[in-house]
């Protein structure tokens, strides 16, 4: 049995996810809360194997209970049922340490899956929301050290990856903001650093690295 805790504040919403939970036998809805303070108090009590949290709520919403709950039960998966599909909340929740986010649009049988998902130790996430959660943490991976890239400017590595996409000089200098002529000088300084003869060759070495 998957042990679930419901935290919202919208009796009405709560009443319903409730109603559905009651449907499926490997789920055990054990308990819910209406505030913050009530949820942090009974999930450090007696902590499920997952919480349903709205991200919302009066006193904090569900960052302060996350923030609170897994300082002392680390083993316990959130995942963020709410309204909001703004990234900013979506990211903030992941961060605090939630297991996926879906919106409250999810159909039933959907929610149901979420929760053994997470259960089971999956990410989660409604469709619309997985794209920019992988671009924001995508973002904050440094990328692998290359001795060959990292020996070029930050203007010489624009100028790379626009040559070596199939712009030429002209196009190149429009979407930088400079002249011709000096596309020429960045295009022929990184030729001379990696040691390349012509733009085909720079395309090629561009690609293999998959920095074009």
């Amino acid at each position: 049995m998957i042990r679930i805790f419901l935290v919202d504040d919208h009796r009405l919403f709560l009443s319903g996810v409730r109603a559905e939970l009651a449907g499926p036998e490997d789920i055990d809805l054990v308990g819910v809360a209406g505030d913050v303070d009530d949820a942090i108090d009974a999930l450090r009590d007696s902590p499920p194997d997952v919480v349903l949290v709205d991200v919302h709520m009066p006193g904090g919403g569900g960052l302060a209970i996350l923030e609170n709950v897994l300082q002392t039960h680390p083993d316990v998966k959130f995942l963020a049922l709410s309204v909001s599909d703004a990234a900013e909340d979506v990211i903030a929740m992941i961060r605090a340490g939630a297991r996926g986010y879906v919106t409250k649009s999810i159909r039933p049988e959907a929610l149901v899956d979420a929760i053994r998902r997470v259960h089971a130790g999956d990410a989660v996430f409604s469709p619309m929301l997985a794209g920019f959660v992988l671009d924001t943490f995508a973002a904050t991976i440094p990328e692998p050290a290359d001795p060959e890239l990292d020996q070029l400017t930050t203007r010489e590595r624009e100028v790379l990856r626009l040559i070596a996409r199939g712009f030429s000089y002209k196009q190149v200098a429009r979407r930088l903001y400079i002249s011709h002529k000096t596309v020429e000088s960045h295009v022929s300084a990184v030729l001379r650093k990696l040691q390349l003869t012509n733009r085909y060759e720079l395309a090629h070495w561009a690609s293999r690295r998959r920095i074009v």
